[in-house]
């Protein structure tokens, strides 16, 4: 093996040495041998001169000081014939240093050249497919998944490719690594570009717009001061007249709404009785239903079972008249039974007539004389005589038999006729019968279908209904525990109603914050309303125009006042603090539910809030930590950013106010509920198409069941004629051969019977020559005839007679047996009639006493439902008196509302007047703005900034629900500072405080401030600009040659791994095919084992398998599945043979070398691997094996033995070829 594996170019380490030079051979040699240069010997001759061309010196030397020199060298040749016959001679040569020398017909070429010629040859080093080592056997058994992909990778070729695909997987990755860091890297600077030409913009326009925002400060200010001081005077005017008018319409109001109450619970208790009936009219209609659908199976099987007994007596009636047809064939046959006994009677009396008449008398003396001759005759005719008399007795009783035979054929055949058209008949109803089963198959099908259908769609509607009853009982349970004994605020009533008004009219209004957001949990209600604070009734809208709208309509309406924020223009800060790791603590606005697109407004109105769960909690966040939050506890309590605590506040009120937006909700959901169930259809009290489609679906099942039933008798009828069929043939088959041997014997024996009687007759001849021509006879014989053709007449007419009578017997047999059969299927039907007969009284009955069901729940439900008209009539009345109540009340609370509208909005327009007017002047004051005042006014320095109290703005408001009929105007200071008008322009002074002249004044204000306040000019902005610009061309750059290369990079990977994957399958799909069948071959026993085992590989990675393992999975003959290391040494050496043997089969090599790789293996499993080589080796294949066992010495072409030549300091081989030796003769 050492030599095989060298001059193949196996590597060392796969050798037994650790280094190459170790192979050179360093034992002794002989004295007589002199060391030549390619490491072999030559023995020098008697005289000591060697036969190479060593110098003498060298040669004196040797046998003088008898020294042993070592080889320098070792070589190994190897001869390869190819298919074509040609020899190629492959040398590999080593020195003591280690140098490896390649020679191809004594040509020196490279390692890689060699390696190439060994490849053309299909011997591939690297996958070494050409041997198996000693051990590679059991390596190859317990190697682990990946390493027999590796093993599969080197015989497909695909682990050249390896190293090829890592680098370019690692340089795919690594490319689309830097274009995505180009990416971000590119639109990182586009931003940083946009920014600075922003910032270039600003800067130009922060110059023009500083000084244009002072022009328009006084003068809108002048304007807004003149108009809050003359509004604040008319309204308080206003409101005083007001309040006499509101103290007489709230007297009106309590006395209808008692009223109202009382009609309320009487239309209650009427609804509460109608609701009654209309349940026990429903559970009428429902027994109905089931009644009346009940019915409809019952008269469907009515009608059924009636047309099975109409179809029952129509095949009685078919049936009796086959009957009756037996009948007569019998009593027909009978009769010519009589009529044959009666002629064969009569024919045997006028035979003996004619014989008495027609018979010669002979004399005595004749009489004498022919008994004289015909003992003569028999004297010379004694042996011929008595076999003739054999050969006659045997001709009548071969004809009998002949004549019975017959007789048996032709009936076997009239019967075979007979049941073939009965069969022809059969088939003809039975096919019929089937036809009409798929017909109704189908037919059923289609109605299922369409029944399901139906019964669906009615069960679909039917839970709706009740999913959507039950939805609205619950709601109006919900309501009703709601409004017990509750009684909303005038108030609430005069906002909600405002804001549904704006949210009509102005589509930019979303609602209120109570409204819009709840908290998520029940005990964060009070929390949350003490966040949200005065903003708790705070109307949220889109833009700052809606707001503006929305208080000019206030405003127009005197419908009192509201905060608004614009969801465009709101700004808020969002909180820093570091609560992570605080328990008990949450932001406020992560304890709220809302929508979205409401985030900045519900943001706004929590600021950096938090709720904690105590105040211990709240006093950590705030003091313990120093964050600058405002805490807020469950019950709550305040601890404000400025350290101040405010305590005790009920948070009852706003909880119900949470409560009420529950209640809205819920009276929408019944709204919604209501237009679903009216948008449903009313249920049926019986679904005349349902009902229709299970008729007919009982009768095509019933249907179903009478020709199912009728097909199993064809087919029992069916089988019994073929039986019957087939039993007549068989008689026909058995009967026909012996009458043809019968006719054939008959006719043989009448041919040597002629011979005789021809011997016979010439002797007869002679003796009664003178006796017969004194007489007048030709011959004796025709003496003999005439008194002998009587006889033999009378015998063949008693064989017809016989036949004939034979022949009518069978018929009448048979024909009495197809009448007894015909008579039991009637009384089958005749039972099946009486059965159904019974069904139909049965059914019958029970139809009756249904229907009498039915009409006694009908007059019940004709009288539920006059109960329920009269009472229906009593809930109009009821509900009548209510609306008319409910009526007075509202057209009284309109006046009411109209009025508190009116005081609302004259107060709030008073206040707010104030207030924008004191807001004015301390803008002036804090801004330097220059007012002009009357020489009476205090000076605007005087103003003082904190004389209101200045509630904290998340404070929450509290709802004292007072009586604003008792309101007053209340005193609005004016600090002692006067405006003179004087600068103002009258035309400013006559315009109106409308949104026109506000948009003209204010907005140009406001937008100059508003673009001030957002500007922040960068002095730097075009320097930055240019520079950034560079830094993207480059970067630009960089991102597409990154591109580019990323690109490259994956085609190229993608090539190579479709090649890898093309070639590593290839290989796989091969050897997965072959493992099979080459593992059967080695484990099967023709005689034991004929099926043998079973072998298989499993791909854990269908997509890239070679970077995951492959499973070898071997199941031994008559064993369970097992692991391979479970099995038996021979075992694990079996399947690992079959997996060599498969792998060589993908790339075979033209020889293959197996180093004892039967070890393991007992006889028997040797005798087989024998058998496999012996089979798969031929011409462009050889197998050489190094083995101990005699099992494959015996089944082996040729035996090769290795030995050392000492003398020439090489190996020599000796070679016997077994085919060619004779085997031993035996002594």
């Amino acid at each position: 093996m050492d030599a095989i594996s060298f001059v193949l170019g196996i590597k060392s380490s796969h050798l037994r040495s650790a280094h190459l030079r170790d192979l050179v051979y360093r034992g002794r040699v002989l004295r007589t041998s002199t060391i030549n240069g390619d490491g072999s010997a030559t023995k020098n001759d008697l005289n000591g001169h060697a036969n190479a061309n060593n110098a003498s010196e060298n040669e004196a030397a040797e046998q003088n000081t008898q020294e042993r020199h070592d080889p320098k060298s070792a070589w190994v040749t190897a001869v390869y014939e190819d298919d074509a016959g040609d020899e190629q001679f492959w040398k590999r040569t080593i020195t003591n240093q280690g140098v490896s020398e390649y020679r191809i017909n004594d040509r020196v070429v490279t390692a890689q050249q060699y390696n190439e010629a060994l490849e053309a040859e299909n011997i591939l080093i690297k996958a070494r497919n050409f041997l198996v080592f000693q051990g590679d056997v059991e390596a190859i058994a317990s190697q682990s998944p990946r390493d027999l992909t590796r093993l599969i990778e080197q015989i497909s070729g695909s682990l050249e490719y390896k190293a090829e695909y890592e680098r370019l997987k690692e340089a795919q990755d690594e490319a689309l690594d830097i274009q995505n860091f180009n990416l971000h890297r590119r639109r990182g600077i586009n931003s940083e570009l946009k920014q600075y030409e922003e910032q270039k913009r600003e800067a130009e326009n922060y110059s023009k717009k500083a000084d244009e925002r002072d022009q328009a400060i006084v003068t809108h200010i002048l304007w807004k001061l003149y108009h809050f001081q003359r509004v604040m005077e008319e309204s308080s005017a206003e409101i005083q007249r007001h309040q006499e008018e509101l103290k007489e319409h709230r007297r009106s109001i309590e006395k209808y709404e008692h009223s109202l109450d009382e009609a309320k619970k009487e239309q209650t208790k009427a609804g509460k009785e109608v609701a009654k009936t209309e349940k026990s009219i429903k559970g009428k209609d429902k027994d109905i239903e089931g009644k009346e659908n009940g019915l409809v199976p019952v008269a469907e099987k009515i009608d059924l079972s009636r047309q099975s007994v109409v179809k029952c007596e129509k095949r009685v009636a078919d049936i009796t008249k086959e009957r009756d047809s037996h009948s007569a064939s019998v009593k027909q046959s009978t009769k010519d039974l009589k009529v044959v006994e009666k002629a064969q009677a009569q024919w045997e009396n006028e035979q003996k007539r004619l014989a008495e008449q027609e018979g010669r008398e002979l004399s005595e003396t004749d009489i004498q004389q022919y008994n004289k001759l015909k003992s003569e005759v028999n004297k010379r005719t004694a042996s011929d005589q008595a076999r003739l008399d054999n050969l006659s007795r045997q001709q009548k009783a071969d004809e009998e038999a002949v004549n019975s035979l017959k007789s048996k054929v032709d009936s076997a055949e009239w019967q075979s006729h007979k049941l073939e058209t009965e069969l022809g008949d059969i088939g003809e109803r039975k096919a019929g019968v089937n036809s009409q089963i798929k017909e109704i198959t189908k037919d059923m099908s289609i109605k299922k279908k369409a029944y399901n259908e139906q019964t669906s769609e009615r069960l679909r509607l039917s839970q709706v209904r009740t999913e959507k009853d039950e939805q609205l009982q619950e709601v109006l349970t919900k309501l009703l525990e709601a409004e017990d004994g509750r009684k909303q605020n005038e108030k609430d009533v005069r906002m909600r109603n405002t804001v549904s008004d704006m949210k009509r009219i102005f589509p930019g209004v979303k609602g209120r914050v109570s409204e819009l957001c709840k908290p998520i949990e029940k005990r964060y209600g009070v929390a949350v309303s003490t966040v949200l604070g005065r903003n708790f009734d705070a109307v949220i809208v889109e833009n700052e125009r809606t707001a503006i709208d929305c208080i000019q309509y206030l405003r127009d309406q005197r419908r009192g006042q509201a905060t608004f924020i614009p969801l465009d223009t709101i700004q808020w800060t969002s909180s820093g603090s570091n609560l992570k790791g605080t328990r008990g603590t949450r932001m406020a606005i992560d304890s709220i539910s809302y929508e979205s697109s409401l985030e900045r407004a519900v943001a706004y109105v929590c600021g950096n809030a938090v709720i904690c769960d105590d105040l211990a909690t709240a006093k950590h966040v705030c003091w313990d930590k120093r964050n600058d939050v405002k805490a807020v506890t469950l019950d709550g309590s305040i601890i404000h950013k400025g350290g101040n605590m405010t305590g005790g506040l009920s948070g009852r009120q706003d909880t119900r106010r949470w409560e009420d937006a529950e209640v809205e909700n819920l009276r929408k959901l019944k709204d919604k509920l209501l237009a679903d169930l009216s948008s449903l259809p009313e249920p049926r009290r019986g679904s005349t198409e349902e009902e229709q489609l299970q008729g007919e679906l009982t009768g095509l099942e019933q249907r179903f069941l009478y020709a199912k039933e009728e097909a199993k008798a064809h087919e029992r009828n069916q089988t019994s004629k073929q039986k019957e069929l087939s039993h007549a043939q068989d008689q026909l088959e058995a009967a026909r051969p012996k009458y043809q041997e019968k006719s054939r014997e008959l006719d043989t024996s009448k041919q040597h019977l002629e011979e005789l009687q021809a011997a016979v007759s010439e002797v007869q001849d002679d003796v009664f020559a003178a006796f017969c021509q004194r007489l007048g006879y030709d011959n004796i014989r025709v003496y003999e005839a005439q008194q002998g053709s009587l006889q033999q007449e009378a015998a063949q007419k008693n064989l017809e007679f016989s036949t004939q009578k034979s022949r009518l017997q069978s018929r009448i047999k048979y024909e009495e047996q197809q009448l007894q059969e015909t008579n039991n299927r009637i009384k089958r039907l005749e039972d099946q009639i009486t059965q159904d007969q019974a069904l139909i009284e049965e059914l019958g009955a029970e139809q009756e006493s249904t229907q009498g069901e039915l009409g006694r729940l009908g007059a019940e439900i004709e009288q539920l439902g006059e109960q329920l008209k009269k009472q229906k009539a009593k809930h109009t009345q009821k509900a009548e008196k209510v609306n008319e109540q409910r009526r007075e009340v509202q057209k009284r609370s309109q006046t009411v509302e109209s009025t508190l509208r009116a005081i609302s909005g004259l107060e709030s327009e008073r206040q707010l007047s104030a207030a924008g007017r004191y807001s004015l002047l301390r803008r002036c004051k804090l801004e330097d703005v220059d007012l002009p005042l009357t020489e009476e006014s205090r000076a605007l320095d005087q103003l003082p900034i904190d004389e209101i109290v200045q509630t904290d703005p998340d404070a929450m408001d509290v709802d004292d629900d007072q009586d604003l009929s008792s309101m007053q105007p209340s005193n609005i200071p004016d600090y002692g500072i006067e405006i003179d008008f004087e600068d103002l322009d009258d035309d400013l002074k006559d315009l109106e405080d409308d949104n026109r002249t506000e948009d003209e004044l204010q907005s140009r204000v406001k937008a100059l401030n508003g673009e001030l306040d957002h500007m922040a000019p960068n002095m730097r902005a075009m320097e930055r600009v240019q520079t950034a610009r560079g830094r993207l061309a480059t970067t630009d750059q960089d991102y597409e040659d990154a591109r580019k290369r990323a690109i490259k990079a994956k085609d190229a990977f993608a090539k190579v791994k479709d090649k890898r994957f093309e070639l590593f399958n290839k290989a796989f799909s091969h050897i997965s095919e072959q493992i099979g069948p080459i593992y059967k071959d080695l484990t099967k026993d023709p005689v034991n084992l004929p099926m043998g085992g079973s072998a298989y590989l499993d791909m854990e990675d269908s997509d890239e398998p070679y970077l995951d393992g492959i499973k070898y999975h071997a199941m031994p003959p008559l064993k369970r599945f097992r692991d391979m290391e479970h099995l038996s040494g021979g075992e694990k050496t079996m399947a690992a043979l079959a997996l060599l043997f498969a792998v060589h089969s993908y790339q075979p090599s033209p020889f293959f070398v197996l180093d004892e790789v039967d070890a393991a293996l007992d006889n028997a499993n040797v005798a087989k691997i024998a058998n496999y080589i012996r089979d798969h080796a031929g011409p462009g294949m050889q197998f050489i094996v190094i083995s101990l066992k005699t099992g494959l010495f015996q089944g082996s072409e040729a035996l090769v033995g290795i030995y050392r030549d000492q003398g020439a300091n090489t190996s020599k081989a000796l070679t016997l070829d077994v085919n060619v030796l004779s085997p031993p003769l035996e002594s």
